[in-house]
């Protein structure tokens, strides 16, 4: 049987708890110092993926045990070292193909180096996660009531490869689009070389704060390791999509802003009776977008770099949505702050939602007080702060 390799790695403290209950009360110092020690290793075989084609895979998980701010702190070739043995065990497993999780793929250059030093192929699963992405994007917008086709919508990170190539699908779907991120020279570059290509208004800014206070709908796909978007912050009755890992949304929007709704970008129900024989926190049968991407390549028989380096063809997100269609692969249920959302869960967000807005208007824009009273002007002065936050 055709077999993938992915690597994985702990997104925070309570992710090292959980996979090794023994840390506890073991101090972060040393755990820390633990894991800049311990070399990549297989943690699980991954069994059951059946696509509704009847083509069936296996795969293995395979750590790369640091947390995020070490792969972006440590020694970039100790990070690099851990990440191309990572990938070598899959080859050594029997794998064809192995698919970067979460910060592997983000240091370096995407995955390149590592596919030049590794027999098999490399995928970063971006393709995929973006196409994810946008859907629950779009389904959210949907769930509130949200038109659309006269949206205004805005994504942090935009300078990034997964937040640009977001930002032009997204352009041709909704009315306005603000570009965010924290290099307004990069800003500026993306805005313009995109414009021609969407049929939003597109404009840009660096402070993000004023760019979330604008959109209706906000897509982060930034590799912050803090929270860059605010409950304040957030338009009445927003959504907002989270593609980065680690999330990136204030845990307080949970509690103080019950008209917004929040959602996890990238979960998938894969086909078949998976068992991951590992818990990384999602439900069962339920797998990361870039988790997944790796899986339906496989089945495909498609072992080839598919999505790797910094740039995103658009022509690869539209042909993994077609063929995780094929296979089976599809949205799985509304998540935030890492639980699920239940269908009263959203009933009640879009009745709060329908009267905070009523509250705000009239008039579509603007209808948060601004916190520091900055004017809003592209590419403005007033780039410090949350700005400061944000990766891409």
């Amino acid at each position: 049987m055709r077999k993938f390799g992915f690597l994985i790695h702990p997104l925070s403290y309570e992710d090292v708890l959980r996979y090794e209950p023994k840390a506890a009360g073991k101090g972060r110092p040393l755990i820390r110092k633990i894991l800049e020690w311990m070399p990549a290793y297989k943690v699980s075989e991954i069994t059951g993926i059946r696509s509704k084609t009847g083509e069936e895979c296996t795969g293995y998980f395979i750590a790369a045990p640091l947390l995020p701010d070490q792969f972006l702190e440590l020694p970039r070739d100790q990070v690099m070292a851990r990440i191309i043995r990572g990938a070598n065990i899959a080859a050594e497993l029997g794998c064809e193909i192995v698919g970067l999780g979460a910060f592997t793929s983000v240091v370096g250059d995407g995955g390149v180096t590592v596919s030049e030093n590794c027999p098999i192929a490399v995928t970063t699963g971006n393709s995929f996660t973006i196409a994810a992405g946008i859907q629950s994007l779009i389904r959210g917008a949907r769930e509130m009531g949200i038109d659309l086709a006269r949206s205004h919508a805005t994504v942090i990170g935009a300078t990034g490869s997964i937040g640009a190539a977001c930002s032009q699908i997204l352009g041709n779907q909704v009315e306005r689009l603000t570009l965010t991120a924290r290099n307004a020279t990069r800003l500026k570059n993306l805005s313009h070389a995109l414009q021609p290509h969407v049929a939003a208004q597109c404009d840009w800014t660096a402070d993000i704060r004023d760019a979330v206070q604008r959109a209706d709908l906000v897509l982060t796909a930034t590799s912050a390791v803090s929270e860059v978007v605010e409950p304040e912050d957030l338009k009445p009755g927003a959504v907002v999509c989270e593609v980065s890992l680690p999330h990136d949304v204030s845990r307080r929007v949970a509690v103080e802003r019950p008209d917004v709704l929040v959602t996890e970008g990238g979960n998938i129900r894969v086909p078949g009776d998976v068992d991951f024989h590992f818990d990384f926190g999602l439900p069962p049968k339920t797998a990361l977008a870039c988790m997944s991407e790796t899986m339906i390549l496989t089945l495909e028989n498609r072992f080839e770099n598919y999505s790797l380096g910094r740039g995103i063809n658009i022509h690869k997100v539209l042909e993994i949505e077609q063929l995780a269609a094929k296979h089976g692969f599809e949205l799985a249920g509304m998540r935030a702050f890492d639980k699920a959302i239940t269908v009263e869960q959203i009933a009640r967000t879009r009745e709060l939602a329908i009267a905070a807005r009523a509250g705000a208007m009239p008039g579509r824009s603007d209808v948060v007080p601004r916190r520091n009273g900055a004017a809003s002007k592209n590419g403005s002065a007033a780039q410090k702060g949350a700005a400061a936050r944000a990766n891409g």
